[in-house]
């Protein structure tokens, strides 16, 4: 049966993990220039000052990675080729893991992304808060959130209001004339969901859950502080860019743009006349984003179009590699910029920046990023989980560790469905309760 029924405005949640159970996690990161499978043990661990909202210990079992194909810009262009390489990419991991995998947490760049928050007030007549008061205003606010063309991925609430005054975690209890809640909504588009759960069915699997991509891959790179206090982690993929905002110790905004990685490797491609392998081959070995002196006397060779042997390979000034690259990365972060200006979370991301991903490893990057964000700017590689080999220890694989990180604060989350909200699970929070009471109350 489909996870998207025609009933549904939201997706079916995660099982909660068990604090004292062991368990196995697989995931599933497709993007436009690889797809990744990790299947992960997670075992309980105790409450630490290091990673202190993490329930469990992550150990990667088993991983395998293919080379994308019908993949464009995050979007689905070939169901055929995105099954084979799903298909090859699962085996792989299962077989290094010693067991079969049926479900997976997948990730989700395509589709339009929306980030929203929805506010309601319900009148409390200066009596105390109970859980019914909370159910009702938090059903109140996700009303507004369903659209019958989109799926919800996340709901979130990032905080309570009484009389007003906000920034309260816990109302329960509290006395007041009007409670507030606010609920942040990370939506996608229903097509384009429905498409991924097409390839991933068609390789004899099932979607255990969606997790939007910029969430997975801030989940990844932050360290507790910086989701604290405030940070935009960044990922730069091959087709994708995606902004994430965390505050608080919560995803409050998240953004995409269709522009990664692979458009510079376009933009050399074409500007030196060299086919697409060759350019990426320049673009990793012999390019920068940020000029310095010495490049217009080094002069790097540039491998014909063409398939006849006596097509010689040109020379040209490692500085014009340099140009070409720069014009598209400044385009990127220019717009990123914009785009975080735009949503009004620009005083909450404060001086902090995390760029990761697999174009987040370009030379001179943080360089650029720091003159065009006007921001601290750091490389964020993915952290928490250990077995990792060293190959899949650095950004690129972001996003697949912080799937597999996910089932660990899934249950933050209040789920929207049809008839209104359910619980999808129970943890030690004050704000995790929230899920627990409505639970309770249906």
């Amino acid at each position: 049966m489909s996870i998207f029924g025609s009933s549904s405005s939201g997706l079916p949640r995660m099982k909660p993990l068990s604090s004292k159970r062991h368990h196995v996690v697989s995931v599933l990161d497709i993007g436009s220039t690889k797809v990744v499978c990790m299947i992960g043990r997670l075992t309980p661990r105790k409450e630490s000052d290091v990673l202190p909202g993490r329930t469990h210990h992550v150990e990667i079992i088993g991983i395998g990675h293919q080379r994308s194909r019908g993949m464009k810009s995050g979007v689905i262009s070939d169901v055929d080729a995105v099954e084979s390489v799903v298909r090859l990419a699962v085996d792989a991991a299962e077989r290094m893991a010693g067991l079969t995998v049926d479900s997976l947490i997948v990730n989700v760049s395509a589709g339009r992304i929306g980030s929203d928050v929805y506010t309601a007030t319900i009148d409390l007549g200066g009596q105390e808060v109970e859980r019914s008061d909370l159910k009702r205003v938090l059903s109140a606010a996700s009303q507004q959130s369903q659209r019958r063309d989109r799926v919800i991925l996340h709901s979130l609430p990032t905080g309570f209001s009484l009389d007003g005054e906000r920034g309260i975690v816990d109302p329960l209890g509290m006395y007041g004339d009007a409670l507030g809640v606010d609920i942040h909504v990370v939506t996608a588009e229903r097509a384009a969901m429905k498409n991924l759960e097409l390839c991933i069915n068609r390789a004899h699997l099932t979607v255990e859950g969606l997790v939007a991509t910029p969430y997975a891959s801030g989940l990844a790179a932050l360290v507790d502080d910086e989701v604290e206090l405030g940070c935009a982690a960044i990922d730069m993929g091959g087709g994708t860019t995606t902004i994430s905002v965390f505050a608080q110790g919560k995803l409050i905004h998240t953004d995409a743009i269709g522009i990664g990685g692979h458009h510079v490797t376009t933009d050399l491609a074409r500007g030196l006349s060299t086919r697409i392998e060759d350019a990426e081959r320049l673009k990793v070995v012999h390019g920068s984003a940020f000029a310095n002196g010495s490049e217009e006397r080094e002069v790097v060779s540039i491998p014909p179009i063409g398939e006849d042997d006596r097509d010689l390979p040109t020379q040209v000034p490692r500085s014009l590699l340099t140009r070409i690259i720069q014009a598209r990365i400044e385009e990127i972060l220019e717009m990123i910029r914009d785009r975080i200006h735009a949503s009004g979370f620009s005083p909450v991301v404060g001086k902090r920046v995390v760029l990761t991903g697999g174009a987040s490893q370009l030379t001179g990057l943080p360089e650029v990023a720091r003159r065009i964000l006007a921001r601290n700017v750091r490389i964020g590689r993915p952290m928490g989980v250990s077995g990792l080999p060293v190959a899949a220890k650095g950004p690129a694989f972001s996003t697949a560790v912080g799937l597999m990180i996910y089932p660990q604060v899934a249950d933050q989350e209040i789920a929207v469905s049809h008839g209104g909200l359910f619980s999808s699970g129970s943890g030690n929070s004050r704000m995790m309760r929230v899920g627990q009471w409505l639970k309770e109350s249906f």
